[in-house]
């Protein structure tokens, strides 16, 4: 029985704590940069799968909206014993280059099947004004 995508989630890193609860930290949907391209250096997708059984493999993506892709993950496995037990993948994206401020796109495939597609935004903020003490170079640092 193929299962659903019960949530995908995009946030800055994933801790899951001793009992097996998982701690997602930052969660966003939006990119923001006071310069592009930037570069974004770690971007987490959580995917919790759910009323479903059997074995399938998950695909991550993140694409521009011309649907080149920005990365693309590892085929993860996605094993439900029945349609009572949930199924929770992380897919860790480092230094993902954002060409440009736009739209950006998120796919959930399974077993080759796009499932889900959501946008992710690129927007252009003012760079921080530069404080005492602080870079003294003007230069943003990357987010």
């Amino acid at each position: 029985m193929i299962p659903d995508l019960q949530s995908s989630i995009v946030c800055d890193d994933v801790r899951q704590e001793r009992n097996g609860k998982f701690l997602l930290i930052g969660v966003f949907d939006l990119i923001a940069s006071p310069t592009f391209p930037m570069m974004f250096q770690r971007l987490c997708i959580v995917n919790r799968w759910c009323c479903g059984s059997g074995k399938f493999t998950e695909l991550t993506r993140v694409v521009g909206a011309d649907g080149a892709k920005l990365g693309e993950g590892k085929p993860i496995p996605v094993v439900l014993s029945s349609p009572e037990n949930f199924a929770t993948n992380i897919q860790v994206f480092m230094n993902v280059q954002i060409p440009a401020e736009g739209l950006y796109w998120v796919e959930i495939l399974l077993d080759n099947e796009l499932k889900l597609r959501y946008p992710l935004r690129a927007n252009r903020i003012p760079a921080p004004a530069s404080a005492p003490g602080g870079n003294p170079s003007g230069e943003p640092g990357s987010l």
